[in-house]
């Protein structure tokens, strides 16, 4: 059951209780979890359905624009953020691999060739490695 009203959200699912105290735009909204909060719920613009994902940590997300940042040496203004994309910031095939081994080294955790070809954003890294750090943990 959810219910939307102004900008807070409440779901009841499994006697769990999941709320929001921010709607973010008109199809997004911060959640809220057990006291940990997950940024990005995208409500699908076909019907009543939303899709859910799990945003990295900001000092996760972080982390990877500084190693984005030094291993494609950009300028120190140039800016980096979770949207950004490899490609856009210069980034061909071997670079990727470079920033892929360089988050491997920062964060002691190793990744599958086939989940590092499939990323292609900051967010899409930090996302990985929070995943990777949890089940490692």
């Amino acid at each position: 059951m959810a219910s939307i009203t102004g900008t807070s959200m409440s779901l009841l699912s499994n006697k769990s209780m999941v709320s929001s105290t921010r709607i973010s735009g008109p199809n997004s909204v911060s959640l809220s979890i057990k006291g940990r909060k997950f940024p990005s719920i995208t409500f699908q613009p076909r019907g009543l359905r939303f899709h859910v994902t799990c945003a990295a940590k900001p000092e996760t997300v972080q982390k990877v624009c500084d190693i984005v940042k030094k291993q494609l040496a950009l300028a120190d203004g140039t800016p980096v953020t979770g949207e950004s994309k490899f490609a856009a910031l210069g980034a061909d095939s071997l670079d990727t691999v470079e920033i892929v081994m360089g988050l491997e080294e920062e964060f002691g955790i190793s990744v599958e060739e086939e989940s590092a070809q499939s990323i292609t954003t900051v967010q899409e890294a930090a996302d990985m490695i929070d995943k990777l750090l949890e089940t490692k943990a």
